[in-house]
């Protein structure tokens, strides 16, 4: 595996776990507003994010890297609005897709074919998370005004269930 192309990799690891760390984040400020719905779909983003970690860790072990793990940065948002933590989940999921995109460039410039086919996998869930990222602030902005229309939205939230990804090594 190219050397760079591990190193992305690597530090993406750190970066998936941070984001389940954000999320986390997310889920402690609605939970602490009343919002089980809202808490319950970010708790839910937060095990995804660890889930897309262990997929690039166990990757780079089943091509013979070595992961280095590096420290976890607390996360630094302060909420005050219900909607800031949608506002900061969707700029994060932009963020996000940008370091799947620059690793996906440099295993092509590597000519690293084995490691663009594994990463098809990521574009196609960053496309569908920055889909959900930015229907949930859509939704609170035509939704959250409404006490009772927050209420049914939270409900709806609560009703998600976590699922594992399917993508084999």
């Amino acid at each position: 595996m190219d050397k760079k192309v591990a190193e992305l990799l690597n530090d993406q690891v750190n970066k998936e776990l941070y984001s389940a760390y954000l999320y986390l984040d997310m889920a402690n400020f609605y939970a602490n507003q009343g919002l089980d719905g809202f808490a319950n779909w970010y708790e839910i983003q937060a095990k995804e994010e660890q889930d897309h970690a262990m997929l690039i860790y166990k990757y780079l072990h089943n091509n013979d890297q070595t992961v280095t793990l590096g420290a976890i940065a607390k996360p630094d948002k302060e909420y005050k609005e219900l909607m800031d933590p949608l506002k900061a989940a969707h700029a994060h999921e932009q963020y996000v897709t940008g370091l799947i995109n620059a690793i996906y460039d440099a295993a092509l410039e590597a000519k690293d074919h084995r490691t663009v086919q594994f990463l098809d996998w990521f574009v196609k869930e960053q496309g569908e998370e920055e889909v959900n990222s930015s229907g949930m602030v859509r939704k609170m902005e035509l939704f959250g005004g409404d006490a009772k229309a927050l209420y049914m939205l939270n409900s709806e939230l609560a009703g998600r269930t976590y699922s594992a990804p399917s993508l084999k090594l």
